[in-house]
């Protein structure tokens, strides 16, 4: 049996990381913080989803982060959901909690 990681997402038989994601992501200049999680989908097995956090005054939505990902990375790696909130979960440490992401978010 394999490991389970939260930074590997299986999706349509690619294995994808989710850094690998969340630093390209976080060079768009609307995006202050971003997690990347792979979430159920029936045919692919799981599909990117990013959680994000903008920068004042920013506004995105799915459709302009689907557009500004063409040519920054592979078509299978684009996020297939958006959500945006306001901070993400993080622990003691700082680090982002993406277990909780994935288990209190409704996608």
């Amino acid at each position: 049996m394999g490991r389970s990681s939260i930074d590997i997402i299986k999706s349509g038989g690619y294995k994808l990381s989710a850094l690998e994601i969340e630093g390209v992501l976080l060079t768009h200049d609307d995006i202050s913080e971003v997690a990347v999680i792979g979430v159920q989908d029936d045919t692919w097995g799981e599909s990117v989803a990013a959680v994000v956090g903008l920068r004042d005054e920013a506004d995105l939505d799915l459709g302009n982060l689907k557009h500004w990902c063409v040519g920054k990375m592979s078509a299978y790696e684009i996020p297939k959901q958006l959500k945006v909130l306001d901070a993400l979960p993080r622990n003691s440490m700082g680090k982002v909690t993406k277990s909780e992401l994935k288990e209190k978010i409704e996608w």
